[in-house]
C-alpha cells in the first residue's frame, strides 16, 4: 500500500489555514495497541480520500511515540502530516474531488 510517495509539502500559510478548517472535526481514525494495523492504513485511506483532511486520535494503548506513528501513517498513505497536538494528529492528502481549496 506505500505506492504513494510522501512528497506532499506544504507551506505555513497553508498549515495554519488548515488547522482552521480542522478545528471542529472530529478523529475519523483510532489508532490503538495494534499499531498501524492494515486496517488502520485501509481506513485512513478510505476516510483521506471522502475527506482531504482528517484528524487521528492515538488511544492509551499505543504504545509508540505519537510523532513516529504520525509519519509512518502519512508516510503509508501520501499524506502530510498538518499538527501533532497532544493524542491528535491531523493529515491532508488533495483527493480528486478538490473539497479544499488551500491558499
Amino acid at each position: 500500500m506505500s505506492e504513494l510517495p510522501n512528497t506532499l509539502q506544504l507551506t505555513g500559510k497553508q498549515n495554519r489555514f488548515l488547522r482552521g478548517q480542522a478545528h471542529g472535526l472530529r478523529p475519523f481514525v483510532m489508532v490503538g495497541k495494534q499499531h498501524l494495523s492494515e486496517e488502520v492504513v485501509k481506513a485512513t485511506h478510505e476516510a483521506l480520500e471522502a475527506h482531504e483532511l482528517i484528524k487521528v486520535r492515538i488511544q492509551e494503548g499505543c504504545l509508540t511515540d505519537r510523532k513516529t506513528v504520525a509519519s509512518e501513517l502519512a508516510g503509508e498513505t501520501g499524506s502530510a502530516v498538518v499538527q501533532i497536538l497532544g493524542n491528535t494528529f491531523l493529515l491532508y492528502r488533495p483527493s480528486d474531488n478538490k473539497l479544499i481549496t488551500l491558499p
